[in-house]
């Protein structure tokens, strides 16, 4: 093995930071101030959906409209991450962190006063459009805030496990909301986030200097918004025409062709709007697919359980929210000691295929779930197991997928990772959903589907599909990682980061 000896290495941050970059004697605030943002975005993509049956009921939408609700904000959330993260690097991390929050809060604000389905579709596609400016700037600011290795893996393991428990945070919230107010303060709490957030970043953030002679890749901007359009959009087609539907494949051909498109023009760009030198790097593009799988097998858990806890148990919105407390805790004492301690020692290699095969142990537990089972004995145990991989995965893959990127390029890495780890819960969402339908159907074959007992029995085939395909996910993204992950550790003797080239 032998250590790069010269200029900023592979894996690494910058050893002499400039001016702008020397450390904040207010860093810790700062890092609580972007946790509150980031929370109020990665809660945002779950804490609605506890809310739309009431939703539903007051606005009068149908049931296919649904789902509307939730991708709209994951379609402009998802497509517009990368231009976000460029427009941060150009424009400048503090004041695009400031607009951010403002759109999103006044999103919020309009959707919670939606008085048709229309308003509310709106406001929430605008909400993913200002989340699209917030999330990379976020990361961006805590990229460069610390410099330190040792201080800046503790942050990223606080911050790595907001963006594993917010999912499981926005169920509680708005189960608790939606059950002693109404659906519309599920949108109307993110004022509180915002102005917590903004009044912080005010004061504690500083202006970055920014080149002013760099222009925004409009072309590029194009081909990867329309591409990741069209595979989001191609996929909630999937859930709802199926994937055999021409208005399936279509879409997902059109997505691909065109993302193609994008990574050749990013090879020709005076200004490209992704560097293709930020994926090159060995551990940081094994931590952009880390994300995207972790991303996709989350929502096994998230999505599919809550239906379990709510439909078969006849759990409460607020008990089923209660329900994944303790899978927060384990997330954020594994992301936390992944960050802190192993990765620092052991490297990425151990540790994040070891997350994979711990997340998928856990799911494939859950298969085993039924109607008798009660929450002490065999729900919590697996959830437990679960938070706990996914911890050991989530943390240290958004830290290294960060990581050792110019100061220029900070945004729009930290943009590719929310990309991959919203992309991902898409996808995700789309074929567990497909695959979870499919499953009741062939359950229901030869049935009757009249029988209570036949249909509880049929949910519960739709449940264990999802999670055996949960599981596979993380299984694909243990073989991949540790494949890809190079091995070493990643401090050196100085403290600063440092990849180990075999």
């Amino acid at each position: 093995m032998s250590r790069s000896s010269a200029g900023p290495r592979a894996g690494t941050v910058p050893a002499s930071p400039t001016r702008t970059e020397q450390p904040s004697r207010h860093r810790w605030w700062i890092l609580a101030v972007i946790g509150v943002a980031q929370l109020m975005v990665v809660l945002d993509a779950t804490i609605v959906n506890i809310a739309l049956p009431s939703a539903q009921h007051d606005l009068g939408f149908s049931n296919a409209d649904r789902q509307w609700i939730v991708t709209a904000y994951s379609l402009a959330f998802g497509s517009l991450l990368l231009l976000g993260g460029r427009i941060a690097d150009l424009f400048g991390r503090k004041i695009t962190f400031l607009v951010g929050l403002v759109g999103f809060a006044s999103a919020s604000a309009l959707g919670g006063a939606a008085g048709s389905f229309t308003v509310l579709v709106i406001a929430r596609a605008a909400q993913g459009l200002f989340g699209a400016l917030l999330a990379p700037s976020a990361l961006s600011l805590l990229t460069t805030t610390f410099t330190d290795a040792r201080e800046r893996a503790r942050a990223f393991g606080v911050y790595g496990a907001i963006a594993g428990a917010g999912g499981a945070i926005g169920l509680l919230l708005g189960g608790v909301l939606t059950e002693h107010l109404t659906w519309r303060w599920t949108l109307y709490v993110n004022l509180a986030f915002a102005v917590v957030a903004f009044v912080g970043g005010a004061l504690l953030l500083r202006r970055a200097a920014r080149d002013k002679t760099a222009t925004l890749d409009l072309p590029g901007t194009v081909l990867v918004s329309t591409g990741l359009f069209g595979l989001v959009y191609g996929f909630s087609k999937a859930e709802s025409h199926g994937w055999g539907a021409l208005a399936t494949w279509g879409w997902l051909t059109a997505g691909t062709v065109l993302l193609a498109a994008f990574t050749w023009w990013q090879t020709r760009a005076a200004h490209p709007l992704l560097p293709l030198r930020v994926l090159l790097d060995r551990n940081r593009g094994a931590s952009f697919v880390a994300v995207l799988i972790s991303g996709a097998g989350m929502f096994g858990v998230f999505l599919f359980l809550t239906y379990y806890m709510q439909q078969s148990l006849g759990y409460t919105p607020i008990r089923t929210g209660l329900a994944f407390l303790p899978m927060v805790a384990g997330l954020m004492v594994s992301s936390t000691t992944a960050t802190a301690a192993l990765i620092p020692r052991l490297g990425p290699k151990p540790v994040v295929p070891l997350g994979m095969g711990i997340a998928a142990a856990g799911l494939a537990w859950m298969t085993g779930l039924d109607l008798q089972s009660t929450y002490a004995a065999h729900i919590m145990p697996p959830l437990v197991v679960t938070g706990l991989g996914i911890g050991l995965v989530l943390a240290p893959a958004m830290s290294l997928a960060t990581s050792g990127v110019d100061a220029q390029d900070a945004g729009v890495a930290s943009a590719a990772v929310n990309t991959m780890q919203q992309i991902g819960g898409s996808i995700g969402t789309a074929l567990l959903n497909t695959l979870a339908a499919s499953a009741a159907t062939d359950y229901l074959a030869g049935k009757d589907p009249r029988d209570p007992a036949v249909i509880g029995h049929a949910a519960l085939q739709s449940y264990s599909t999802a999670y055996w395909w949960s599981a596979g996910f993380f299984i694909a993204g243990l073989i991949i990682s540790a494949v890809l992950y190079r091995r070493g550790a990643i401090a050196g003797d100085d403290g600063t980061p440092s990849a180990v080239h075999m």
